[in-house]
């Protein structure tokens, strides 16, 4: 699917280059042609409007007429009177002594309508200008204005052919950088399919055991009464489960409503403290706790007592025993800092951004079965619809887990 994705994204932006170029190109050779042709067509109008020469056909000296005329491309001029005669004048660069061949450049024009034109046979372009008494045309030589379209669209082709390859690379190095995201969402995505379904086998095995020991008569009643207990207990966590993983799913999709309203966060910490106060004297262990008064924020009193939870939970369980975890709720400037702290295990520097991910346990030999690894998760896509900050900080033997949200 990435790679389908690079392919696309490189052919949209190698599409909208290449139309930029023909588009850009196009212009820039259009308006050229007609820049060479209006300068061609005004120098070839200077010349019709000049007198023509009295007398019979001869050849004129050709540098003093186009220095006083300021001709400086191949022009020459082909005067018709009224009693057929022709006569040429001007331009060094063509033979006008060739009756035959100025009485067919006569005729070929004599066959069009337009006023001005091209005779694509003699690589000529044309110019009429009637009187009363003789027409005069005024021929100019196109070879140059071709050859000067073909430079250009060499150079067009060249300069276009290495910015196609230049944008090629870019477009590669873009394609690699815009879909590094989709790539980490979708590597976590597959990650986290593999591991819900190794956590849902695990208890669905229980299940499917002890119900099939539950059939084997030669089990007793008290068995059979165990059995059941198994499945029943393994059946509650499984659902735990599940229901953690539709709370992430709704968080991910921004589906969980959110009730805004004014929370008092002081007294909704000290209140989630009292469930657990018998929770950590059955395990020997303090909990203490240093609470500003009054420190209010806008945000689900609800969903702010499940971050709450998570974090008490995590350091119940992954505090050491006899020693002290400690809760503080601190105003700094325009947010307020909560933290639980509890001496433990060191978390590395890897594993204070990884405790985030969902199904990650730092220690696995701690795990009573009722952990997923889903709650920091949980409690970190929480506080981020609350436009707040989780992260974890490990110094001298104690783990810190901090929160902060806006006033």
């Amino acid at each position: 699917m990435l790679k389908r994705l690079k392919i696309k994204f490189i052919a949209v932006i190698m599409s909208i280059v290449t139309i930029l170029f023909v588009v850009i190109f196009g212009l820039v050779l259009h308006f050229t042609k007609q820049n060479i042709e209006r300068e061609s067509e005004q120098m070839m109008r200077t010349m019709a409007f000049r007198p023509p020469a009295s007398g019979p056909m001869h050849k004129p000296d050709n540098n003093k007429d186009n220095r006083q005329n300021n001709i400086r491309l191949p022009f020459f001029t082909v005067t018709v009177y009224e009693n057929g005669e022709i006569k040429a004048s001007g331009g060094d660069y063509f033979d006008l002594t060739d009756e035959e061949m100025l009485q067919k450049l006569v005729n070929a024009v004599n066959e069009r309508k337009e006023e001005t034109g091209i005779l694509p046979d003699y690589d000529l372009r044309y110019m009429k200008d009637h009187n009363r008494r003789i027409k005069t045309i005024v021929f100019a030589d196109i070879s140059s204005e071709k050859a000067m379209i073909r430079g250009l669209i060499r150079n067009m082709a060249i300069i276009g052919i290495v910015g196609y390859v230049i944008f090629f690379l870019i477009s590669l190095i873009l394609a690699k950088w815009v879909t590094k995201p989709v790539e980490k969402t979708w590597n976590e995505q597959k990650q986290f399919i593999a591991d819900a379904s190794h956590e849902l086998k695990t208890p669905l095995t229980v299940i499917m055991t002890n119900a099939e020991m539950m059939n084997d008569k030669s089990y007793s009643e008290s068995d059979r009464l165990g059995f059941t207990k198994n499945i029943l207990s393994t059946s509650q966590r499984m659902r735990g489960l599940v229901e953690s993983l539709l709370e992430l799913a709704r968080l991910d999709n921004n589906r969980t409503l959110i009730k805004l309203s004014n929370v008092d966060l002081s007294k909704l910490i000290n209140d989630s403290i009292l469930p657990f106060e018998p929770l950590f004297y059955e395990n020997n262990m303090e909990l203490s706790a240093d609470i500003d008064n009054d420190i209010n924020v806008e945000g689900d009193k609800d969903k702010l007592r499940q971050v709450i939870n998570i974090l008490l939970d995590n350091a119940l369980k992954y505090s050491d025993p006899a020693d002290k975890v400690t809760v503080k709720l601190k105003r700094h400037s325009s947010e307020c800092i909560m933290s639980v702290s509890g001496l433990g295990t060191p978390l590395t520097k890897e594993e204070r951004v990884d405790i985030f991910k969902r199904f990650y346990r730092v220690d696995q030999a701690r795990n009573d079965g009722q952990s997923y690894g889903l709650g920091l998760s949980i409690a970190d896509s929480i506080i981020k619809e609350h436009n707040g900050k989780i992260w974890a900080e490990s110094e001298n033997g104690y783990n810190t887990f901090f929160v902060s949200l806006p006033l």
